[in-house]
């Protein structure tokens, strides 16, 4: 027996794992609810939990298997884990109460409803700098999609007169409009060099089966784009802003999901890569 197998037989299985994560997802969604200091325990105990997961369904054999829900699943982690991140920064801890049970519950359908096995050749530098860099931008705009459902409900308990109430779970208006702002801005950022590093392994848009999934992103690029300009040129804020965000981030989930669900779903193909 080789140490790598041994090594795999020692640790837990991935549903373990993912019950655990979901249960500390759920924990952490309450404390963040209830903004107790347990909070980045009990997150980071989640995370710990799900990267383990992640990691025995992602990788085997030596070679990466990825489908829909387990690229979901990764999706979901990396953005509780910037959350988490951000959180030891700017009071933005509130938005646990959705990123942490979409974590977990993205988590359990990987392990529930996993995707047909399709290994994916060891790949160059520039694409896995690529694809860091991808994974990065979803993250900082999921963040930025949640901050603008925030504030849409906030606002919405201002107009009702409703939001004294709830006034201890929620930051500031003015403090939710800059943080949604500064999240769109490193996104967009972000995404920026997506679209830049792209450019540097594709051979052929069609046969990569990579236009619609280029064509949507550019969009996305050009609607958070116009959003940040329109803050600049004009003041943007409110409901005008969380509309131009949350149409840039489904756009964008769309660029990346919703083609990847037609590809390996419907017409049972994949994304290629160079050499592949």
């Amino acid at each position: 027996m080789t140490i790598k197998n041994r090594y795999s037989d020692l640790m837990p299985s991935p549903s373990v794992l993912t019950v655990l994560a979901c249960a500390l997802y759920a924990t952490s969604a309450v404390l963040a609810w209830r903004r107790q200091r347990l909070l980045t325990v009990a997150a980071a105990l989640a995370l710990t939990s799900h990267a383990g997961a992640l990691s025995i369904e992602l990788f085997l054999d030596g070679a990466l298997h990825i489908g829909v829900s387990e690229a979901l699943s990764l999706f979901a982690w990396q953005s509780a884990l910037l959350l988490w991140v951000f959180s030891f920064r700017e009071p933005v801890a509130v938005n646990g109460v959705l990123i942490y049970p979409l974590a977990g519950m993205l988590a359990a359908a990987a392990a529930v409803l996993p995707s047909p096995r399709s290994a994916v050749e060891p790949l160059s530098w520039q694409v896995s700098l690529h694809i860091l860099i991808s994974l990065l931008a979803a993250g900082v705009l999921t963040l930025a999609a949640v901050q603008a459902a925030a504030l849409a409900i906030q606002e919405r308990l201002l107009r009702r007169h409703a939001l004294a109430s709830r006034s201890s779970h929620l930051p500031p208006l003015q403090l939710m409009e800059r943080l949604l702002f500064q999240m769109v801005a490193v996104g967009f950022g972000l995404l920026s060099l997506t679209l830049l590093t792209g450019l540097w392994f594709v051979e052929d848009w069609m046969a990569q089966h990579l236009a619609h999934k280029t064509v949507l992103s550019i969009i996305a690029w050009i609607v958070f784009g116009v959003l940040l300009w329109g803050r600049w040129r004009y003041g943007w804020r409110g409901r005008i802003a969380i509309r131009w965000a949350l149409s840039g981030y489904g756009i964008l989930i769309l660029a990346y999901f919703g083609t990847k669900i037609i590809l390996e779903q419907v017409l049972q193909k994949h994304w290629a890569w160079p050499g592949s």
